[in-house]
C-alpha cells in the first residue's frame, strides 16, 4: 500500500472513531447545537421586530424580516461552536496519552488530525441542518433554488473544515482541556462584531473597517446571498475562498509542527 493510500486509510479509521466519540458522548453535541437555537430564537422573538424596523425595508413584520437576515450569523455562529469542540477533543488526545499509543502503531500521523478534521466538520454540517430546520419553523422561506441549496452545503462544508483546521491547532498549543476551551471563543465573537446581526454600515468607521475585513463578514454574506437565491458578491465570494485556504494552510502546518514535537514528549 502507498503512503497516500495508507493515510486514507488511516484517515477513515480516525474519522470513525470521532464519530463514535460524538455518538457516546453526546452532551457536547448538544450543547453545540443548542447554543446558536437558543441566539436564534432570542435574536427574532425578543430583539427581531426592534432590529427588523432598523434594517432597509423593514416595517410590519419586521421580525420576519430580521429572521431572513440573523439566519446566516447565527449559522456561522454554529460554525464557531464546533471549532470549541474541535480543540476540546484534540487537547483531550494530546494530554490523555492516546496519542504516545499511536506513535507506537502503524497509524500515519497525519490521519489523527484528519479524523478530528472530517469528524468535526460533520458535527457542523449536523448541528447547522437542525439550526436551519428550526428557522424554517419560524417562518425562514429562503429564494434559493436546488442549485444554490447545493453551493451552500459545499460552501459551508468547506467553512467548517477550513475553521477546523485552526481549532485542532488551537487546541494543541494549548496546555489543558480547560485553556482548549477558550482559545476558540474569538470565532464566536466574529460574528457579532461582523454583519451577522446588524449591517456594518451602521457601525463607527473603526469598527466597520475591522468587520469589513474579518474573515466572517465575507462567510455571512456569501450565505446570505445564497439563501436569498442570488450569486454572492464576487468581494465576499473571493475574500471567503481564500479565508478558508489561509485557514486550512496555516491550521495544517501549525497543527503538524505541534504534532510532532509535543508526541515526542508524550
Amino acid at each position: 500500500m502507498t503512503a497516500t493510500a495508507s493515510t486514507v486509510a488511516d484517515s477513515g479509521t480516525m474519522f470513525r472513531r470521532n464519530l463514535l466519540h460524538m455518538l457516546r458522548y453526546p452532551g457536547l453535541t448538544v450543547f453545540v447545537i443548542g447554543i446558536p437555537v437558543l441566539l436564534l430564537l432570542l435574536f427574532v422573538y425578543v430583539f427581531g421586530g426592534t432590529l427588523g424596523a432598523g434594517l432597509p425595508g423593514g416595517g410590519r413584520g419586521a421580525d420576519q424580516e430580521y429572521l431572513a437576515y440573523v439566519v446566516p450569523g447565527i449559522l456561522l455562529i454554529g460554525v464557531a461552536g464546533i471549532a470549541n469542540g474541535a480543540s476540546i477533543g484534540i487537547a483531550q488526545d494530546m494530554t490523555e496519552g492516546i496519542v504516545a499509543r499511536f506513535r507506537s502503531m502503524a497509524i500515519s500521523r497525519a490521519a489523527v488530525l484528519n479524523g478530528h478534521v472530517l469528524g468535526n466538520t460533520v458535527q457542523g454540517l449536523l448541528c447547522l441542518a437542525i439550526v436551519m430546520g428550526v428557522a424554517l419553523l419560524m417562518g425562514l422561506r429562503p429564494a434559493a433554488g436546488v442549485f444554490a441549496w447545493l453551493v451552500l452545503v459545499v460552501f459551508l462544508a468547506l467553512v467548517c473544515y477550513s475553521v477546523s483546521w485552526m481549532a485542532v491547532a488551537m487546541g494543541m498549543s494549548s496546555k489543558t482541556v480547560e485553556g482548549a476551551s477558550n482559545t476558540p471563543m474569538i470565532f464566536t465573537l466574529l460574528p457579532f462584531l461582523g454583519s451577522g446581526f446588524v449591517p456594518t454600515a451602521s457601525m463607527p468607521g473603526w469598527l466597520q473597517w475591522f468587520a469589513d475585513a474579518q474573515p466572517f463578514t465575507p462567510f455571512i454574506e456569501t450565505t446570505r446571498s445564497l439563501l436569498a437565491g442570488q450569486a454572492p458578491d464576487p468581494r465576499y465570494g473571493s475574500a471567503s475562498l481564500i479565508w478558508c485556504a489561509a485557514f486550512i494552510a496555516l491550521g495544517y502546518f501549525w497543527s503538524r509542527a505541534l504534532y510532532e514535537r509535543k508526541s515526542v514528549r508524550s
